[in-house]
């Protein structure tokens, strides 16, 4: 077994985070394409270099597990429509200016999946794990209020990553073969939508000879290449310590809203991040007391 190489795991973890955290860029160039014709060929594109990295980068044994379980194929088919459904919503987010609202869903994440871990798992929330969430709700409650309507962007953000976490538990497959089972359940959902829309960019022929073509194919490296940095890092960090870097990608669209394209942050919005930002706070300081009376 490699021994664990924090500097390695820094490195790898930041990567993952980074990259996650300027996808909006990426995106951005592909402002012309409908938000469904660009996850139609992430998935695709996904699903043909991920199983092209399987065979590279082995996982023993992964294929014969899933026959053997044939509910996780089930489970995985779950997970891969909430994944698709989380991907269709972000990037119609960031090309209709609510990059805003998309920072603020993964803001609200980690103290979604506390309160999905209590009402369906069961579990027991500590003292300042309530304070968490009850800031966070405390948040998107003067949201409504200030605002009038649900800030929906990010609640389906937070609740569709936060029920793939959740549903990913019960089928225990590693990321990338997880990933490529589902992106390929998705495949015949994908070329069925572009024989319905004939009309779509990528649909033709000749959009293959274009820039933008492969920008859209760049969609299946840009899903992999942070997933495989993000496993790698988990090999060398302690999970909390990755809990507390995924921050980063937040930060950074938010960042990336407001400073490069221009999106308005409202009084009512940044006392809503105030509020969540302050559970996170919270929420933090419970896993760093956590983590040490377990040490």
């Amino acid at each position: 077994m490699q021994a664990a190489n924090p500097r390695r795991g820094y490195i790898l973890g930041l990567t993952a985070y980074v990259i996650w955290g300027i996808f909006p860029l990426y995106f951005k160039l592909l402002a012309s394409v409908p938000a469904a014709e660009i996850i139609v060929n992430r998935v695709l594109w996904s699903a043909l270099f991920g199983s092209l990295l399987l065979l590279v980068w082995k996982h023993p044994g992964w294929w014969q597990e899933l026959r053997d379980n044939p509910k996780r194929l089930g489970v995985l088919t779950i997970s891969g429509l909430l994944i698709a459904a989380n991907w269709l919503t972000y990037v119609w987010a960031v090309n209709n200016d609510r990059m805003v609202e998309a920072s603020l869903g993964y803001y609200i994440n980690p103290l979604v999946n506390v309160l999905l871990g209590m009402l369906l798992l069961g579990e027991r929330l500590r003292r300042l794990q309530w304070i968490a969430v009850g800031l966070a709700a405390a948040g998107v409650a003067q949201q409504v209020w200030q605002v009038g309507s649900l800030p929906w962007v990010s609640l389906v953000l937070a609740l569709t990553f936060g029920f793939y976490g959740l549903i990913r538990k019960q089928a225990p497959v590693k990321a990338l073969p997880g990933l490529v089972v589902e992106t390929w359940i998705l495949v015949p959902v994908a070329i069925g939508w572009l024989l319905l829309h004939p009309e779509a960019n990528s649909a033709h022929v000749d959009f293959w000879s274009t820039s933008e073509a492969w920008l859209l194919v760049l969609a299946g490296p840009a899903t992999l290449i942070p997933l495989v940095s993000f496993n790698a890092a988990a090999r060398h960090l302690p999970y909390t310590t990755l809990g507390f870097m995924q921050y980063i990608a937040p930060t950074l669209v938010l960042m990336l809203a407001v400073w490069v394209y221009g999106e308005h942050l409202s009084e009512s919005t940044l006392i809503a991040f105030a509020f969540i930002w302050a559970g996170l706070v919270v929420y933090s300081l419970d896993a760093w007391f956590s983590m040490r009376q377990r040490s």
